[in-house]
């Protein structure tokens, strides 16, 4: 459950470094004064450590990981109890994870009040939005979520300058909160003026109580767990439970368990250790008198209280979830497992489940799925504590099979455990499963911060369990077991186990009733309350609001420094090319020297970025602009077919589970993309990731891949069907929608960007399926056409990062060959990658003509907005800095933006998109109860500020700039992002090197005059009628007043059904055949609503 949740549109990269050095020039004076669960679990084992510097923190330990760059230390405080964990690793990032022990026996939900109320104030800082401000300015930024058994306080910033920063303030809002009944009241619960409840947290909860997802998981607890166990529990709080919760509850559990001997700070990147002992040292000298002496009594949550027994007997309940659509339901079985401390049983349970239902040739996926067709998917996971919980899910089940479903689970459980298991794939799995750890704690700080917090949870304090986290030496154990030792693991923790299974079904009565009692009650409570008692209600409401509100003074904000940018260590990858892609220019560095001293090879454009990792990562970019717009639907068939499907290899026909066993075998991942990975949407991308030793082998799968695949008539039917079910998903989902209505309106159809959409899908796909039944040659030739056209010499780039420097690839151009070979090399010129901006059709180049489009959906009951604008069209033009920090300056946490529209209840959220050079701009509004009130709220505030009605804060200036630098510190977060971020700057974009230099004085020079002709001149226009179009998906209900808020506005309207944007891109149904089956959504709404206010665009 996440709160304070921002989205940020993508910021280019090469601009945001200068725009963080015009943070300093600002701050100089120099222009106008005028910004869960990683796959495995690793404790370790310890012996106590010498004491750190000359503060009262005892180092435990400090061990290097020999399997990543990653060093440990444990710290622990002398006279706190605290304990402080340091990943030290490489990169721009530094992320902190500030983790408390939580554990209650009701559903009261105080925990989660908590993870909300300590932003509202400290004891030293009365403000409301303070921590956010000021992670802000120090290129920073919060969050918080809260879980069973704990809850975590994130702070993310580039650089550790401003990590130190802003740590102890907010450390204090942790321990010393205000939790003010004001605070209460607005965050948690309060019934308004109208008699509604509200309140944060319990509207958040509201969206999840009655889910199928929370249902089931909350009637699995109770059957697994005892009133005296707190895993039994609705930690996020029931509805019920939080109308009635009172202040002094939630204040009583603050002072239990948010002590520092109960929390672990943990951090994750380059950290100043003394630094770092010294700010938590002065922080717990400010808190001595308001925490508990370290010698008072305290039980330690989770460790010390009671643990559940062993289940006595298998329990098979059946609960109803509302839902309209009765045809599917869900399954959820659980069984207790092993203790999570437990390195090689917990090690061992990964394996096993990935051996089970890791993939489309694992036992359960294979038969379940693949052959008997009763289930989508099969999924599996387990959750870490003291009696672990293995849990198996079978996913798209029909109502009627769910029982049966169930007991085919388990009974092909037991089938398996009974016949020796293929330890030939055994071993595949253990030697995957090493690989992927390997890969993930180079790759992701989520590996070290979920890991480390588990041990916190529930491992041993002294850091004796925390040391197994140093080696991957279970492995090798796991590599010795027997199939007698696998199958009894198996027998003893599932197929044998007691279990617990919970039947979902979905149910219309249900969902009806839901609402009539809702409803009945909200009415009883209006006539008990009466008119003067809704009026006390709304005045008690404002007086809170007024409360939290207080305004933070800019002089607060500016005692602490927007950091230097040189605090922050961004990744250096060095640039190497070979073949076609040295047209772009070459550099003089050790990486091109390697390359260069290399055998030679065909010239393939190939990129080589060097950075100091332990993988080989391969990315294959194939274009698709010359590709033929009848054949683009076909590619998302043909993606998901990609890695799926028979191949040829020395004429013997290898069968599609074969290869998925070699690929896994051979690779630590692989995947085909879309081309939004490498910033250009008219193509995709094929990734592998393997050892240095298998690079050659990645490249030849590649090869095999594009050339040796058999297109398989039964393959490519059950990829259809699998994506046709997909579909009624992806058209409940009111962003989604919005977004490709959009993209219909503005962007010429032989895009990919517009093929691919769900609304193409919907009706291509579905005469797709019936076209391989009724003529497959027609639908085979159609693919190999497509394969023929994609996978062409001067239609391919590839980006290699490794290790260059250090030799780790051997041939690393001549390689290649092997793939050029089977390409025809006599090209004069690669083809040029696509310009967004070409791909916009005449509306998309001028947009206004449309007005506002509305598209009620029967299935969502907010409504989500798409403005649209003309935009930037290039990389160089002089707007960039200004129209950055104005983005940015209006979309900071509790800031213009913030205020207007979240702060006001009028949308979740709202941000800006665009590509710079994509001739466009968006305003999105995301999840309002009216999304025209969310324009014109913006629009307003925007006004204000452009015509100084409303001052620009220098604080937030610098908080905008600062913002900026932290998204570039995000795109390099680690080895392989920073090389993906020089491959989009130089060859996508075609930047030159030197384009930062170049921009530097531009940036220099940006003043709020700026940036408020960068508003005038660029922002405005998107809430101006004749200017920009405006596409909503609401609920029907609000059709009529969005219809009247737009037109107000002055757009004129036109009211339309999602299958108006369908489109067949020319494959008609074969003869004699009718699509008929459309969804109930497009069918039904035509009916309803008829209004068109003007001629709009033509249906796709």
């Amino acid at each position: 459950m996440n709160v304070q949740v921002l989205v940020k549109a993508p910021v280019l990269a090469a601009l945001v470094a200068i725009i963080a050095i015009a943070a300093v020039f600002y701050r100089q004076g120099f222009h106008s004064t005028d910004y869960l669960q990683t796959v495995l679990f690793k404790p370790d084992q310890v012996k106590m450590g010498s004491q750190g510097p000359s503060v009262r923190f005892r180092k435990i330990q400090t061990f290097k990981q020999d399997y990543a760059h990653t060093t440990i230390t444990q710290y622990e405080s002398e006279r706190s109890g605290m304990q402080v964990i340091v990943a030290d690793r490489e990169g721009p990032k530094v992320n902190g994870y500030f983790t408390l022990a939580t554990e209650i026996f009701d559903d009261s939900g105080s925990p989660h009040t908590l993870e909300h109320l300590v932003f509202m104030g400290s004891k030293s800082y009365h403000y409301k939005g303070l921590l956010d401000k000021l992670a802000s300015r120090a290129y920073g930024s919060t969050n918080a979520w809260t879980a069973t058994d704990h809850t975590a306080y994130t702070l993310e910033t580039a650089g550790w300058e401003g990590f130190a920063q802003i740590l102890p303030v907010y450390l204090e809002h942790l321990i010393v909160p205000t939790i003010t009944d004001a605070a209460c009241s607005t965050e948690v619960h309060h019934i308004n003026g109208e008699g509604n409840d509200a309140g944060v947290v319990y509207s958040e909860m509201q969206g999840v109580q009655y889910t199928s997802t929370e249902l089931m998981d909350l009637k699995a607890r109770r059957l697994l767990y005892p009133e005296n166990v707190g895993f039994r529990y609705e930690t996020g709080g029931m509805m019920e439970a939080l109308r009635v919760l009172a202040p002094e509850k939630i204040r009583s559990f603050h002072r239990a368990m948010y002590q520092p001997r109960n929390m672990c700070v943990i951090i994750v990147g380059e950290v100043d250790h003394d630094n770092l002992l010294s700010i938590l040292d002065t922080f717990e000298e400010s808190v001595k008198d308001d925490i508990p002496a370290l010698d008072a009594s305290f039980r330690r949550p989770w460790i010390e209280s009671a643990q559940p027994p062993a289940l006595k007997e298998t329990t098979i309940a059946t609960i109803d979830f509302p839902e309209e659509d009765e045809s599917v339901g869900d399954i959820i079985v659980g069984f207790f497992g092993p203790n999570c401390i437990d390195v090689v049983e917990t090690t061992a349970l990964n394996v096993l489940l990935t051996y089970l239902c890791g993939s489309s040739v694992a036992v359960l996926e294979n038969v379940i799925v693949e052959k008997e067709e009763l289930a989508s998917s099969v999924s599996c996971w387990w959750d870490a504590r003291p009696n672990s919980v293995v849990w198996l899910q079978p996913t798209g089940v029909a109502t009627e099979k769910l029982a049966f479903v169930e007991q085919r689970l388990i009974s092909l459980l037991k089938e398996v455990a009974s016949k020796p298991l293929d330890m030939t794939y055994m071993h595949e799995c253990i030697q995957r499963e090493r690989r992927q750890i390997k890969a993930q704690a180079e790759e992701s700080e989520s590996f070290y911060s979920t890991n480390i917090i588990t041990d916190y949870l529930f491992g041993s304090r002294d850091g004796s369990t925390l040391r197994d986290f140093k080696s991957l030496g279970e492995y090798d154990i796991l590599e010795k077991w027997t199939d007698e030792q696998w199958r009894a693991f198996l027998k003893k923790w599932i197929s044998d186990a007691h279990h617990v299974s919970i039947l979902g079904k979905p149910s219309l009565k249900l969902a009806t009733k839901l609402k009539e009692d809702e409803e009945a009650r909200i009415e009883k409570r209006k006539q008990e309350l009466g008119v003067e008692g809704l009026k006390q209600l709304a005045k008690k409401l404002e007086d809170a609001k007024r409360q939290n509100e207080v305004e933070i003074p800019a002089s607060l904000l500016e005692k602490w420094q927007v950091p230097s940018v040189e605090s922050i260590h961004f990744i250096n990858a060095q640039t190497a090319r070979s073949g076609k892609a040295r047209g772009l220019g070459v550099y003089d560095n050790s990486a091109q020297k390697v390359i260069d001293k290399a055998s030679p090879g065909l010239p393939l454009f190939v990129q080589f970025e060097d950075v100091r990792t332990n993988f080989v990562r391969i990315a294959v970019h194939v274009g698709t602009s010359k590709l033929p717009a009848a054949y683009k639907p076909l590619l998302s068939s043909f993606s998901d077919n990609f890695f799926n499907t028979p191949i040829r290899r020395n004429g013997e026909y290898i069968p599609f589970e074969q290869v998925v066993m070699e690929l896994e075998r051979d690779t630590v991942s692989y995947v085909l993309d879309g081309g939004n990975k490498v910033s250009d949407t008219e193509s995709f991308v094929i990734r592998l990731q393997v050892e240095p030793d298998k690079y050659a082998t990645a490249v030849e799968w590649i090869r095999t891949m594009m050339f040796d695949s058999i297109f398989d008539v039964t393959r490519l039917k059950a990829g259809v069907t699998k994506q046709l079910a997909d579909i009624p998903e992806a058209k409940r989902d009111g962003r989604v929608m919005t977004n490709e209505i959009e993209m219909a309106i503005h962007n010429e159809a032989s895009s990919l960007l517009v093929a691919k959409r769900t609304l193409v899908k919907a009706v291509y796909l579905r005469r797709l399926k019936k076209l391989l039944e009724k003529d497959p040659d027609a639908v085979l030739s159609r693919f190999e056409e497509l394969r023929k056209c994609l996978f062409t010499f001067d239609n391919i780039r590839v980006l290699v990062t490794a290790d260059v420097s250090n030799s780790k690839l051997v041939d690393p151009v001549k390689t290649w060959d092997v793939l050029s070979k089977s390409l025809d090399t006599a090209v004069e010129a690669i083809n040029p990658i696509v310009k967004p901006f070409t791909l916009l059709n005449d509306e998309g180049r001028n947009p206004g003509s449309v007005g506002a489009t509305i598209v009620p959906m029967r299935a969502i009951d907010s409504s989500y907005a798409v403005s649209s604008a003309k935009g930037l069209t290039s990389f160089s033009d002089p707007e960039i800095p200004a129209l950055l920090v104005a983005m940015q300056y209006l979309e900071t946490v509790e800031g213009t933006l913030w205020n207007a529209v979240r702060g006001n209840g009028l949308a979740y959220g709202v941000y800006f998109a665009k590509e710079l050079d994509g001739g466009y701009l968006h305003f999105k509004v995301y999840r309002s109860p009216l999304a025209s009130k969310a324009i014109v709220a913006a629009r307003d505030a925007i006004t204000a500020l452009v015509n100084g009605t409303v001052a620009f804060e220098k604080p937030m200036i610098e908080g905008a700039i600062s913002q900026l630098v932290m998204a570039l510190a995000d795109e390099q977060a680690s080895m392989a992002a920073a090389a993906l971020q020089d491959y989009i700057c130089g060859v996508v974009r075609g930047l030159e090197p030197d384009y930062n230099i170049k921009m530097l004085a531009k940036v220099r020079t940006v003043t709020v005059e700026d940036i408020k002709q960068a508003m005038k001149t660029w922002l405005l226009p998107i809430f101006e009628p004749g200017k920009s179009n405006v596409v909503v998906c609401c609920s029907h209900a609000m059709v009529e007043k969005l219809e009247e808020g737009l037109q107000a506005m002055g757009y004129k309207t036109r009211i339309k059904q999602l299958s108006d944007f369908h489109d067949d891109y020319g494959l008609e149904a074969p003869e004699g055949e009718e699509d008929g089956d459309e969804d109930e959504e497009d069918s039904d709404d035509g009916s309803e609503y008829s209004r068109n206010s003007s001629d709009g665009l033509a249906d796709d």
